[in-house]
């Protein structure tokens, strides 16, 4: 960590579920426990079918807000038919960020094994908004916000994080 500043992040918190409701809603609750612990700012929370409509529908909303600098949705990332948060957001997404799909099933692995495989976590960005796609458990969301996305936006990581290319993500 540097002595820079911390800067704080407005995000938004996406879950995609058949089953759960936002009173429900533990993974999704996880997440917005812990950015605003970090000092984030949880500006937006939703929470859709498993559906690739309603899931765009909500996150192309948010990528046009210019006061959402970051989407983390819960849910939809597994291998069954309703699944399908990646077909959902992937179109949407101007620079996908593999490594973080990598990270998460190689971090994953440590605690489940070869039942990774089945998840298809994902990230990118789209419209200078990162977006992270994460599974429904709450332990993976932990696991994501613990050991990946947490240090990342946070502009003291070093030696780079993702906040300090916030101002150049719509360079031409």
């Amino acid at each position: 960590m540097s002595t820079a500043a911390f800067k704080p992040l407005s995000i938004a918190v996406l879950t995609i579920s058949d089953t759960r409701t936002l009173a429900n809603d533990s993974s999704g609750q996880l997440l917005v426990d812990k950015l605003t612990a970090c000092g984030h700012h949880c500006i937006e929370r939703d929470l859709v079918p498993d559906s690739k409509y309603a899931i765009r529908a909500v996150v192309s909303r948010w990528i046009l807000d210019e006061k959402i600098n970051v989407i983390l949705s819960t849910g939809g990332t597994g291998v069954t038919g309703r699944d399908g948060t990646p077909e959902a957001i992937k179109p949407l997404l101007d620079k996908e960020l593999e490594g973080f799909g990598e990270m998460f099933r190689v971090l994953s692995y440590q605690e489940i094994k070869t039942s990774t495989l089945q998840s298809r976590a994902i990230a990118g960005v789209a419209n200078s908004t990162y977006i992270f796609c994460l599974p429904g458990s709450g332990d993976a969301c932990r696991l994501g916000w613990d050991q990946l996305i947490e240090a990342q936006l946070d502009y003291r990581t070093q030696p780079c994080n993702l906040v300090m290319l916030m101002p150049r993500l719509n360079e031409v």
